[in-house]
């Protein structure tokens, strides 16, 4: 999983595999949904980013730990 924030486009995009993509969608205004040709989601773009999140230049992460 790779996770970009474009300053200069205000894009925040979170890419889940390396699949080729062969459709995107704009679910709801300013979110673009990438799917490839089995219709799995392959990427997620954000725009104006910094009107929708707060700090999108500041990434968190955090895993449950294995049992």
């Amino acid at each position: 999983m790779k996770v970009t924030y474009d300053r200069e486009t205000d894009t925040l995009t979170i890419v889940f595999s390396n699949r080729p993509i062969e459709e995107s969608d704009e679910d709801k205004p300013g979110v673009i949904l990438d799917y490839d040709t089995e219709g799995k989601l392959v990427a997620m773009e954000l725009l104006n980013a910094s009107h929708q999140v707060d700090a999108p230049g500041r990434i968190e992460y955090q895993a449950t730990p294995l049992n």
